[in-house]
């Protein structure tokens, strides 16, 4: 995980993610900056995939939350979700948007430096063909919401 010298956390090209929200979906999320100072509190061992519930904390938030993320952050700022494939053959799913490329959910990565040079782009209908995960997608964008109330 990455921190700042002040303690707080940061993402994979947190200094970059400027863009604007595309929807207005999602009032007062203006910048991925700020939804993912939201989504910090929203992320929960629910919506983490099951395969690495078991691991997931919330000292590591992000754990197994890239899928329904980066959908969740291409629904407010449009763009295109990709994923580096990872040992074991699953894509890990990050977001350009414009000129910006950002990951969310890196920090549960550590120290590791994913090539985000090699990449796929990533679909809905690939992802949301397992229910599960569908239904991790609603829980999350659910959460959002009621997180902004």
């Amino acid at each position: 995980m990455t921190e700042k010298k002040d303690g707080s956390r940061q993402f994979y090209g947190w200094e970059h993610a400027v863009c604007e929200a595309v929807s207005e979906e999602f009032p007062g999320i203006r910048t991925p900056r700020d939804l993912y100072d939201i989504l910090c509190s929203v992320w929960q061992a629910d919506t983490c995939a099951p395969r690495m519930r078991e691991r997931w904390t919330e000292e590591n938030p992000t754990l197994g939350q890239c899928s329904i993320t980066g959908f969740l952050v291409q629904d407010i700022f449009g763009g295109e979700v990709r994923g580096v494939l990872r040992p074991g053959g699953n894509y890990h799913c990050f977001n350009v948007v414009g000129e910006a490329e950002f990951d969310l959910t890196s920090e549960q990565f550590g120290e590791e430096i994913l090539d985000y040079t090699k990449y796929r782009l990533q679909s809905r209908e690939e992802h949301f063909s397992k229910q599960e995960k569908y239904e991790r997608y609603l829980l999350l964008r659910k959460r959002l919401k009621e997180a902004l109330l």
